[in-house]
């Protein structure tokens, strides 16, 4: 299901050529479209007929009305059961274009091509799309597998440092839940760079992927992979809100650094341990101020998560490094001193 591109992109014009689809919509953002799509288009070699599709590049136009735009464009072209949809872009194209196919007549097949780092770790891989609905992340969408997802590893040359040190968040975190060596050897990196994360990618994606094929629809070990998300969500959502976004990865660094606190919290893992994962956390990230916002505020959204159940608020927290617990009840008071152990770091 994962394929490692080579220069001329062989593997993909293979797939297209067995697969025969009636006819190609390639989704870009305008970012992908400047810097990657004369990438893909060079290396093409189809006699199908093809539609390029461009949307405005941002998690602020990941919403119902861009996807009935996508929607009207497909009908407008007339696109059948038969057709594919080629999602090129980060985490907002391929969430966006998936929940798209997967919903336009009962179903499309679609492919994802990753261009940023947080898309090749996290975000094509597993098959959930979605689109956020009055500031809730991902509150509406669909598990839809892509048939396939190429990889282009020098797509990340093409990305700004920001975009860059946002998908290594999803790579510590899959250190943190399931494999030791993989977070060790990922803190020991010095300066980040395309060229010194190179190496680890595909480590990073079979761990998500091996636990994406333990559980499809996240009914259990699946919802590991949520660990930093719970609260990072919260405070994404409440940025986006303010008209003030900041990059999703920085949003899960702070939600990892307030979930390892609760972990200790719950005696889930020792001070010295908790210590050393906040200590290498923020070595890359820098701190985001979350001052503006009420405890309350970023409570209401984190009742809205989609792991709760029966109103108790359920995380996935860490009980060594390397490994998670997932359903972890915490009580409201504990997330609260949880935000202000976060805010005093500041």
């Amino acid at each position: 299901m994962i394929s490692i591109l080579d220069d001329d992109f062989s593997q993909l014009n293979i797939y297209l050529k067995e697969e025969k689809p009636s006819k190609l919509f390639i989704l870009v953002d305008e970012n992908t479209h400047e810097y990657c799509l004369p990438i893909l288009l060079g290396n093409l070699e189809t006699n199908l007929e093809f539609e390029i599709i461009e949307i405005e590049a941002g998690e602020d136009l990941k919403t119902i009305e861009t996807a009935t735009q996508l929607w009207e464009i497909l009908a407008e072209f007339n696109a059948d059961r038969k057709a594919l949809v080629l999602n090129l872009g980060g985490g907002v194209v391929t969430d966006m274009g998936g929940f798209v196919a997967s919903t336009y007549k009962r179903g499309v097949r679609f492919i994802n091509i990753p261009t940023t780092l947080l898309g090749m770790c996290d975000a094509s891989i597993g098959g959930k799309t979605g689109i956020d609905h009055q500031f809730l992340k991902n509150v509406i969408g669909t598990f839809a597998e892509p048939e396939m997802i190429f990889i282009y590893t020098k797509f990340l040359n093409t990305l700004p440092f920001t975009e860059l040190r946002s998908g290594f968040a999803e790579m510590l975190k899959h250190g943190l839940i399931a494999d030791v060596n993989h977070w060790t050897q990922l803190i020991s990196i010095e300066h980040l760079t395309a060229e010194s994360i190179f190496p680890l990618i595909e480590t990073s994606m079979k761990i998500k992927e091996k636990v994406v094929n333990e559980d499809f629809t996240e009914q259990n070990v699946r919802k590991i992979l949520n660990f930093g998300h719970t609260i990072g969500h919260g405070a994404e959502s409440l940025f986006l809100q303010k008209g003030k976004a900041i990059p999703h990865g920085e949003a899960v660094a702070i939600g990892m650094i307030c979930e390892t606190f609760l972990s200790q919290k719950q005696n889930l893992i020792s001070v010295e341990e908790t210590e050393m994962i906040i200590k290498n956390i923020r070595k890359f990230y820098p701190y985001v101020s979350i001052a503006e916002f009420s405890t309350e505020e970023i409570l209401s959204i984190v009742r809205n998560d989609k792991k709760n159940e029966k109103g108790a608020i359920h995380f996935s927290l860490l009980n060594s490094i390397g490994s998670c617990l997932y359903d972890c009840k915490v009580e409201e008071e504990l997330v609260g001193s949880a935000l202000h152990y976060y805010q005093d770091l500041g």
